[in-house]
């Protein structure tokens, strides 16, 4: 058995241990929005940009690459292609969605003026017998050897009430880097193309030790919840956006019945045939 955690996932539990029952132990599909599709498609785009020599790496040539990402993705997630059902099958607005956003982007940073040591990196480390894994969308490396660690998000930037959860994210992809790497990045970088801001932070060694013990003490109550089959629901705003709402018992849902192995699937996500890593 392998024990297991995303930062994605550890979120689900913090926001509700009822998602992240639902998610993976039952398994229940989460259907792509346009949102989702979207950003999944300015990711990629992103990705591929610095495939191109330094000089190509223009708007134009972003925006160029829109179509044929989206048709790579669509080929490989058939499921995609349903949401443009709600555009009548055309992909003209679609794809200006995803325009706007590079634009956004292409304001906030100059690829010109960056060779990323990494994209799309996977990272994963072992603490204390619990596998942290994740992909990091964007590591640059200085000349010294200094790190920053990139994320985008095609949404925008949240409240201050809001802003320590993707902070969380990115300080669990610091302590995975620093342990896998020995240094601790020198700036995590989010980069917000719904509005255009870009958050950063410096972190240090003794914010990585506090991520660190706070994973550690959530992995404990993920065992224990496991242990016991008590998955509470945790009513919030967030509720409003949430796909499962109709299941849960805090809005008068009942869940699917326990599988004989939730406890194994609660902490391996690998036995549920769970393959999503990060969102």
């Amino acid at each position: 058995m392998v024990s297991a955690l995303s930062p994605s996932r550890a979120s689900d539990f913090m926001t509700c241990p009822m998602l992240y029952r639902f998610r993976v132990i039952d398994k229940l599909p989460s259907p792509p929005t346009a949102a989702t599709a979207r950003g999944t498609l300015v990711h990629a785009v992103l990705e591929r940009l610095f495939d191109l020599p330094t000089s190509e790496r223009t708007l134009e040539a972003a925006v160029g690459l829109v179509p044929q990402e989206w048709e790579r993705i669509a080929a490989e997630e058939p499921e995609m292609l349903s949401l443009l059902a709600e555009h009548d099958g055309r992909t003209d607005e679609w794809f200006s969605g995803a325009g706007s956003l590079l634009e956004t982007w292409f304001g906030l940073e100059d690829p010109t003026r960056l060779e990323p040591a990494e994209r799309e990196l996977y990272v994963e480390t072992e603490i204390d017998g619990l596998v942290l894994r994740g992909y990091v969308d964007r590591l640059d490396v200085a000349p010294d050897g200094a790190m920053r660690v990139v994320d985008y998000k095609t949404g925008r930037s949240p409240s201050e009430r809001f802003e320590g959860k993707a902070l969380f994210q990115m300080k669990f992809y610091a302590l995975v880097l620093w342990r896998l790497r020995g240094e601790v990045p020198r700036l995590l970088q989010l980069v917000y193309l719904g509005n255009g801001e870009i958050v950063r932070y410096r972190p240090d060694e003794q914010d990585l030790l506090a991520v660190e013990r706070k994973i550690k003490a959530l992995w404990a109550a993920i065992e224990r919840a496991a242990r016991l089959g008590d998955w509470q629901p945790s009513p919030s705003r967030l509720c409003d956006w949430c796909e499962h709402r109709a299941l849960c018992p805090a809005w008068g849902g009942t869940p699917p019945d326990l599988p004989e192995d939730a406890a194994i699937r609660a902490v391996d996500p690998s036995a549920s045939g769970l393959v999503e890593i990060d969102d």
